[in-house]
């Protein structure tokens, strides 16, 4: 559930605690500037369409992007894919990984991506009002498949970041 802002406005949900499973995953890996994600992320989910559907390897969940560590104003180190039912074999620049387990932090994002960053910044904010130290990576999964003819309020993000032991 989210609530409204003044304007009609999505925000974003009260975060909570979760505990994850490990997931299967096949990504396609990159150190990407800002300026170019866009062009990653559709090229990326393009290529792993692809792969996925000549190996045989089912996508069992929405497509996310892992950060492997917290995004900069110049570049990010991520990871963009899909859960699978198993590990895809290597295919040129598409690799098999996973989603972390464990405690995590979790909040749905109501809303445009272009205010996940204050998202980002709310769930922050709220792991440390709670004492709890965030880990060094962090996942965010597009529960809403976005296209062009859609109001961007209607996105649905899922913001997770798994706590450090």
């Amino acid at each position: 559930m989210s609530d409204s802002a003044s304007g009609g406005e999505p925000t974003t949900a009260a975060p909570r605690l979760v505990t994850t499973d490990p997931v299967s995953t096949a990504v396609v890996r990159g150190i990407v500037r800002t300026a170019e994600l866009p062009d990653f992320f559709d090229s990326s989910f393009g290529t792993l369409s692809e792969v996925l559907a000549t190996q045989g390897v089912a996508i069992v969940g929405p497509a996310f992007a892992l950060y492997r560590r917290p995004p900069s104003s110049e570049a990010t180190d991520l990871e963009v894919g899909f859960a699978t039912d198993r590990p895809v074999r290597g295919d040129g620049t598409v690799v098999a990984s996973s989603l972390p387990g464990g405690r995590t932090a979790r909040v749905t994002h109501a809303g445009a991506f272009e205010g996940l960053v204050d998202s980002w910044r709310r769930l922050r904010s709220w792991l440390e009002e709670q004492d709890l130290t965030p880990g060094s990576t962090m996942w965010e999964v597009y529960v809403t498949e976005p296209s062009p003819e859609m109001d961007p309020r209607d996105l649905r993000t899922e913001l997770n970041w798994p706590l450090a032991d």
